[in-house]
């Protein structure tokens, strides 16, 4: 269940690649160099586990003959450093200085890429795929069921995680995307409407969980779903903007709109910043109109017209084709564990 080449390959958020060397990595984002792709490491091969300085999940993973390990924590700003100062270290191709965010970031060279996992092709081929396993077989069915009841096509939907790869167990959870704003925005009704009617329910094992309504059950198994732009929704392209760090803030503020709230980067644009405290006070040029998650658990965990707590850090965005500047605060540099979103 894997594309073809590399060559043919446009990578976007969500995708999957295995590299030469065994590591797994997720696709992050849509604004890539030419040659590289920005990524996050999230199965590390049990011969490399030694070179990684943090705590790792008891359970392991199998992708063939490689045995593979997880870190505990994998979007914490400890362990993203410590990924990244093992790759300075002892895989030095994977670290790519940015010059439009003046700092080192994790990022996979095309020449590293052995094979890739787009979930729309996966799904395919495993519409295809002979003699599946029960948890296959309940994958189909419940992507089936999402589509015939929100009426959004099939070709529309993909299948992400450890089915995917073909390295999952019984126990694993069904992990959905669909692609594009509209269409997730009807599957979150139509999710809602079967829960109401007792085909499915929801999970929530936190607060965030309880305010994206993206995970669930359909009958013993664990699903979860998350958005993947279509290319016509890609309106970013890497080089454009370059970004400048100001200083960290904490407040409140409104959101005025969540068209892009569910992808990642989660994009919230904002409206009455209300600071939190006397350093997050900002000249009236400075204040952000965007919030822009990097982490993928902040994705859509408010809707316009709700409000939302931000700690992040404040950014200058200047359009370097147009001179175009505007502000905005990210949440999760990899610089501190203190950035979050949460709704009020």
């Amino acid at each position: 269940m894997f594309a073809t080449i590399v060559s043919d390959w446009f990578p976007v958020d969500g995708d999957t690649f295995v590299t030469k060397e065994g590591f797994i990595f997720n696709v992050f984002g849509y604004e890539h160099p030419d040659d590289r792709v920005f990524a996050f490491l999230k199965y590390i091969p049990a011969r490399f586990k030694e070179f990684f300085h943090m705590e790792f999940l008891q359970r392991t993973w199998q992708y063939g003959a490689t045995q593979l390990f997880r870190a505990e924590k994998l979007y914490t700003a400890q362990n993203y450093q410590g990924f990244l100062q093992t790759f300075r270290d002892r895989f030095h191709d994977f670290v790519y200085y940015c010059p439009f965010r003046k700092k080192d970031l994790i990022s996979a060279p095309l020449t590293s890429v052995g094979k890739i996992y787009v979930p729309s092709i996966c799904l395919r081929s495993l519409e295809n795929l002979e003699n599946r396993d029960d948890l296959q077989e309940d994958s189909l069915d419940f992507i089936n069921l999402l589509s015939s009841e929100s009426g959004i096509g099939s070709q529309n939907f993909g299948i992400h995680g450890s089915v995917a790869l073909g390295m999952h167990t019984m126990k694993s959870d069904i992990d959905v995307v669909v692609y594009g704003a509209e269409n997730y925005r009807t599957l979150e009704k139509t999710v809602e409407r079967l829960v109401e009617a007792g085909v499915l329910s929801y999970q929530f094992n936190n607060r965030l969980d309880a305010a994206r309504h993206f995970k669930g059950r359909f009958g013993k198994r664990v699903f979860m779903y998350n958005a993947i732009r279509k290319p016509e929704e890609i309106n970013m392209k890497y080089g454009t903007f370059m970004y400048s760090p100001i200083v960290s803030v904490k407040f409140n503020c409104l959101i005025k709109g969540d068209a892009e709230a569910m992808f990642r980067p989660a994009i919230y644009e904002i409206d009455d910043y209300t600071p939190a405290n006397e350093k997050s006070q900002l000249q009236e040029e400075q204040t952000p109109t965007y919030v822009v998650s990097m982490v993928g658990c902040y994705r859509n965990v408010a809707r316009r017209d709700d409000r939302i707590r931000v700690s992040g850090m404040l950014e200058r965005v200047e359009n370097l084709k147009t001179g175009d500047c505007f502000h905005q605060v990210v949440v999760g540099t990899g610089n501190s564990e203190d950035e979050s979103i949460w709704p009020i």
